[in-house]
């Protein structure tokens, strides 16, 4: 249901003086979107998951218990990423492809998306070659 007119100004009125007070949190208000925060939620938890297998390595052979807690932490950032990859979403990952190439280029026509659809033909052209 959209807002009325009424609503619209109370509503604007309140950003305003929200901008006024402080500016630097309504500018972080603003750019700020989930995808944004569960990316560097997965950033933190990947560095997380690589200290858990260092961790691992360097532990396991002194103390089984010690190597032990670094797979529970490798575990705990699996899931972490796992999470925040799925509250981002299809959309974002197409947003993430496209930061990868060009502007122009977007979606299915550059990037991580195009080197898996060409490897699937590879593989279909390859494997139904004596079949036709």
């Amino acid at each position: 249901m959209p807002l009325s007119e009424h609503e619209q100004r109370i509503l604007a009125e309140l950003e305003e003086s929200l901008s006024q007070q402080d500016p630097t949190f309504a500018d972080r208000v603003a750019n700020e979107t989930v995808y944004r925060q569960a990316g560097r939620q997965c950033k933190w938890a990947a560095a997380t998951f690589v200290l858990g297998l260092v961790e691992l390595i360097a532990l396991y052979s002194v103390s089984v218990p010690l190597g032990l807690i670094g797979v529970g932490i490798m575990f705990s950032s699996a899931v972490i990423i796992d999470r925040n990859l799925r509250k981002m979403g299809r959309a974002s990952w197409h947003d993430i492809t496209r930061s990868l190439h060009d502007e122009e280029r977007s979606g299915a026509e550059g990037g991580i998306e195009t080197a898996v659809h060409d490897a699937r033909e590879w593989f279909r052209t390859r494997f139904n070659r004596g079949e036709e």
